[in-house]
């Protein structure tokens, strides 16, 4: 009978290209992920990896044995899916990310009413700017804003961000209104994570340098600055749209704005979703669409 011991480990390690990532993923102990990989080096007979201090990497021999270790776990996972897949009712942990503002104001509300439905989930929602590692920290899923970057990922677009800029109508009756991109450079442009603007003109994509005396990484205080007549910002439509229908600020250079950004659900490679991650993906695509 064929000896399991050592195997996922084995996997794990192959995949990350250490022993401590392999850990984490695994959810034990360092130590133990080296026992079990020295073992099976034992049990086979052969060595499977090159270790230094600084890397570990696979030998001929172990890619040739991560291959077939692959190929079966591949299919056990997909045996679990299949007896998954008789349940109509997602339950167990759902480990997400998502951005920071964009998180509070829309994912996380969205995220509590599916736990609602569903209250056998378990949910560890994680809200950051940073680009977290799905893979080696274990998430099921993260909400990502724009272009995306990481192509190793599966993507679902769920939904799309428009990007505006505004300003008060105090703002407007004192300094003008700019007509065109390069009148920019005489007003007061807050400043956000980026020193430049996005927008379009003539069809093609522009990206316009900005400057002006207040500078924010937080969206809702460039919006209470802009609110008090300071100057003129860019931000997503989640930021501006209720000032801009309560008329407390103002649409400015329509005619260039950017075409809108995506927002995007994105999940590890996967030839299967488990029930509880498609069923979210769907409650979020609607939600959003």
């Amino acid at each position: 009978m064929f000896n399991w011991e050592g195997v996922s480990e084995f996997v794990a390690v192959a995949e990350t290209e250490s022993f401590t990532k392999a850990a984490v993923r695994l959810g034990i102990s360092t130590a133990q992920v080296s026992r079990q990989v020295s073992a099976l080096e034992t049990r086979l007979a052969a060595k499977l990896f090159h270790r230094t201090t600084r890397k570990v990497s696979v030998t001929e021999v172990g890619r040739v044995y991560y291959q077939h270790c692959r190929q079966v776990l591949d299919g056990l996972d997909e045996a679990e899916r299949a007896i998954t897949n008789l349940q109509t009712t997602p339950r167990g942990l759902l480990k997400i990310t998502a951005p920071v503002t964009y998180g509070e104001g829309t994912i996380a509300p969205l995220i509590n009413d599916f736990l609602t439905q569903y209250p056998e989930l378990e949910v560890q929602m994680n809200l950051t700017n940073l680009k977290v590692d799905l893979v080696d920290q274990g998430y099921d899923l993260a909400i990502r804003l724009g272009q995306l970057e990481d192509s190793s990922m599966m993507a679902k677009r769920l939904g799309s961000r428009t990007q505006y800029v505004c300003a008060s109508p105090s703002y407007v009756s004192t300094y003008g209104l700019p007509h065109t991109l390069s009148e920019l450079e005489q007003h007061n442009c807050l400043i956000g994570t980026l020193d430049y603007w996005r927008f379009q003109e003539k069809g093609k994509a522009r990206n316009v340098r900005i400057k002006g005396n207040l500078s924010c990484n937080s969206g809702h205080a460039l919006v209470d600055a802009a609110i008090k007549g300071l100057g003129i910002i860019q931000l997503p439509d989640y930021y501006v749209n209720p000032f801009i229908a309560s008329g407390e600020l103002v649409s400015l250079l329509e005619n260039n704005r950017q075409a809108d950004e995506g927002i995007w659900a994105l999940y590890p490679h996967n030839r299967h979703l488990s029930p509880k991650v498609r069923m979210l993906l769907d409650f979020l695509g609607d939600k959003l669409a």
